[in-house]
């Protein structure tokens, strides 16, 4: 009998390239106020810009988009231009239209997970980018649930769990975000497997769990994730 009646992955980071996208994106920024204040001052007001509006605008392009706008009109003393302006929507079409990228052993770990357990895919941010990304993915077919949420918090989990009568102790979370895959579902009484990405947003950093929690692991590659589910089903 399996161990776990769900297995659910996020997706940005975890399945597909996505923070590489706003690194990207950010220094095309800082290059076009280059002219008005040293990199560090831009990063950090940008920052301060994206927290500020987070309950606003929410995760994604999109707010992230705005809050450019919003930080080049304050650090030009709203002197920037129209052309300039015309420059940060571009960075932020570029982004929505960029091609997904899957991490590698993406698409055969998937299919083998699939093969074994249902899948769920978990993610947050804009409901039109997120759906965008599951379909040009390509393996969007193998999940047989998509939750696109405002937030990855324990109300959040304890609500999906619900909805979807899945008991916690049933329920695995496969993520590269402490914060947000990882802290919450093991409090919710799930297990988590951690799997780090190469970069992570600052938003998202978090402590991970202590060492030897019963109901969190961590891989270094998700092609690993197969042997571990048998590792733990096996006891």
């Amino acid at each position: 009998m399996a161990r776990f009646d769900f297995i659910a992955f996020d997706g940005d980071d975890t399945l597909w390239h996505n923070e590489r996208l706003f690194v990207e994106a950010q220094a095309r920024f800082r290059e076009l106020l280059a002219g008005f204040h040293p990199a560090g001052w831009i990063d950090a007001r940008l920052a301060e810009a994206e927290r500020r509006n987070l309950p606003h605008f929410g995760y994604g392009i999109k707010g992230f988009a705005l809050s450019m706008i919003e930080t080049a009109i304050e650090l030009t003393e709203e002197r920037i231009e129209s052309r300039d302006i015309r420059r940060i929507l571009d960075i932020a079409r570029w982004m929505l239209d960029a091609d997904v990228q899957l991490l590698d052993h993406v698409r055969e770990t998937v299919a083998e997970v699939a093969a074994t357990h249902p899948l769920m895919l978990i993610t947050k941010g804009d409901l039109h980018d997120q759906q965008r990304k599951v379909e040009r993915s390509g393996i969007g077919a193998h999940f047989r649930a998509v939750e696109i949420v405002r937030e990855k918090d324990l109300a959040t989990y304890t609500s999906l769990l619900g909805r979807h009568g899945i008991a916690a102790d049933r329920f695995l979370m496969v993520g590269n975000s402490v914060r947000s895959d990882i802290l919450p579902v093991l409090e919710a009484g799930a297990s988590a497997v951690h799997i780090p990405y190469e970069l992570t947003w600052d938003h998202e950093r978090a402590d991970p769990p202590p060492s030897g929690h019963p109901r969190f692991h961590s891989l270094v590659s998700i092609s690993l994730l197969p042997a571990l589910l048998r590792e733990i089903e096996a006891g």
